[in-house]
């Protein structure tokens, strides 16, 4: 039998971690999740992971960053006046926003710094810059 190919509807349940063994997100208790290869719908080197494997198969892998949420860059760190900042909002440290991007739509935002005048928000994805490794379990394979 061949294993996943590109163009195939595959579920799989996985667990994502960090090098420190953290988990960052599973689908464990929940629905496994359902992508189509080749849409480009998640991170490349998850995608290419799956390649070839068969229903019932398990496997882990490691991603550096370049596979998978690419590499932290600093011109995505911005700082703003705070009167940007709805004045109903109580800014903290890690908390996140969601900003307006060109076409508006929602571009998560981390607040990593707050001085009298100014906030400094993160735009990175929260796992750029990180290798992370996930653990597979393909449930179905559907052509």
């Amino acid at each position: 039998m061949e294993g996943i190919r590109e163009g195939d509807r595959v579920q799989v349940h996985y667990t994502g971690k960090l090098q420190s063994g953290e988990v960052f997100d599973s689908s464990q208790g929940r629905e496994p999740l359902d992508l189509t290869i080749g849409e480009g719908k998640i991170i490349p080197g998850f995608e290419q992971a799956l390649l070839g494997m068969q229903t019932g198969d398990k496997k882990s892998f490691d991603l550096t960053p370049d596979q998978a949420f690419g590499e932290r860059k600093d011109e995505l760190v911005h700082v703003i006046q705070k009167e940007q900042i709805p004045s109903d909002i109580k800014l903290e440290i890690g908390m996140q926003l969601a900003l307006e991007g060109q076409q508006k739509e929602p571009i998560p935002a981390q607040v990593v710094d707050i001085s009298e005048s100014t906030v400094t928000l993160d735009t990175n994805h929260p796992l750029a810059g990180k290798d992370i490794t996930f653990e597979v379990d393909v449930v179905e394979i559907t052509r």
